[in-house]
């Protein structure tokens, strides 16, 4: 894909989808295809499989047998010819051959899966992180490995995600929640855990669990937006999560937005609002980009001064939804806001579809006639309105996200 471990990055010791004892073989060229293809699209009769990939049947037969041999594919149950031909033989893959341990690092929590190579969790946790300095938390994620390599000696590769700029699947330039500044913890946690270990921005990396493994898949070109903590943006094209020159592509929670019309605070509630309620910034101090108005603190500061008192987020949603008009209006901005990043989404990429996710995802749901007129005003009348998809969103996942760059960069033999 885009994005490839760093130069010096220690090589990984257990393998791509190589042998069924783990050992290092990578994949390349026709061999490597074959395998991403079943790996992410399922089991396929051979006749489909050399259609695909553009291969004659004795070129996939010269790339499939060692494959067989070695035990990485398998042959499925035959399916019943469609004329008086012979019966098509599915060739798979095991997904239980290699695990791989995802975790998300927030502020103040770590969250943990096992995932099969298919990207289906098969474990998962989560504990607070009582220190986010890099030492403490590469002494704790490193725990959190050894524990699930006790428990299951199939794991062969780490990923690890956080919101910030991460370089190279390794080198985290800038982490504002962790406050990290130029850690290297991919070659940190490589050392520690004895397992290749790769990095990766949140948004992206989950981004790329939904391109093989998620709705996404099949997919040519989409767009994942996502409201939480932070707001953040993932794009596949052509077939590829894109991560830009800098790895700075998505970062549109800074992109500046027409600022809706104020909330208006009730005038039967002549307290002054809370001390939290004060005009939300982004982590720049911007006060009219998106993440000042979008994230779940920025509209629950947004509730608080329009009810006048502190309003938890999923609180203002239940009352939106019931014809609270005070909290109505509170949602109401906020979806205006995420209709005009989708309207900009779908101005430039012109996506197949875009997904929306995060913990904060609901108010896509709760405010989707605002969203939905958002888009109308910033689009040009000619195209198709978007396929949006909301998704139902569990924190973990994030650690699923982090899975998938492990299973990804195994794969490909980096």
């Amino acid at each position: 894909m885009t994005d490839s471990h760093a130069p010096g990055h220690a090589a990984p010791a257990h393998g791509s989808l190589g042998h069924a004892d783990g050992g290092w073989s990578p994949l390349a060229g026709s061999v490597q295809a074959v395998v991403l293809d079943i790996l992410v699209h399922g089991a396929r009769p051979r006749t489909e499989l050399a259609a695909r990939l553009g291969l004659s049947g004795p070129s996939l037969t010269r790339i499939t047998r060692p494959l067989l041999e070695s035990g990485l594919l398998v042959e499925r149950a035959s399916l019943a010819p469609s004329g008086s031909g012979r019966p098509s033989v599915p060739l798979d893959l095991d997904p239980d051959a290699h695990h791989f341990v995802g975790v998300k690092l927030t502020r103040d929590r770590l969250f943990v899966v096992v995932a099969d190579q298919r990207g289906r969790v098969l474990d998962g946790h989560d504990e607070a992180l009582p220190d986010p300095s890099p030492a403490a938390v590469v002494d704790q994620v490193s725990g959190v490995v050894s524990s699930a390599r006790g428990r299951d000696d199939r794991i062969r590769a780490v990923g690890v995600t956080v919101g910030g700029q991460v370089v190279d699947r390794a080198h985290v330039r800038h982490a504002p929640f962790l406050g990290w500044d130029d850690v290297p913890l991919a070659d940190l946690l490589t050392a520690t855990t004895g397992l290749p270990t790769w990095v990766e921005n949140d948004v992206r990396a989950l981004t790329q669990a939904e391109h093989w493994f998620g709705e996404g898949r099949g997919l040519r070109s989409f767009a994942l937006v996502t409201i939480g903590a932070g707001v953040g943006l993932g794009l596949v094209a052509a077939g590829e999560v894109l991560g830009g020159a800098h790895s700075s592509a998505g970062s549109i929670g800074h992109q500046r937005i027409v600022v809706p019309v104020p909330v208006p605070v009730p005038v039967q509630t002549p307290a002054a609002p809370p001390a939290e309620a004060s005009a939300p910034t982004c982590d720049l101090g911007h006060h009219d980009c998106a993440g000042a108005f979008l994230t779940v603190a920025a509209v629950e500061a947004a509730a608080a001064r329009a009810l006048g008192r502190p309003v938890a987020y999923d609180d203002l949603l239940a009352l939106a939804a019931d014809g609270h008009e005070e909290a109505r209006v509170v949602v109401d901005t906020a979806a205006d806001v995420l209709g005009q990043l989708i309207a900009g989404v779908l101005n430039v990429l012109d996506p197949e579809a875009v997904l929306l996710s995060g913990e904060g995802v609901r108010l896509a749901t709760v405010g989707g006639a605002a969203v939905a007129a958002a888009i109308g005003r910033g689009t040009h009348g000619a195209v198709p309105p978007p396929r949006l998809i909301v998704q139902e969103f569990r924190f973990d996942e994030w650690a699923r996200g982090a899975a998938a760059v492990a299973i990804q960069m195994h794969a490909l033999g980096r």
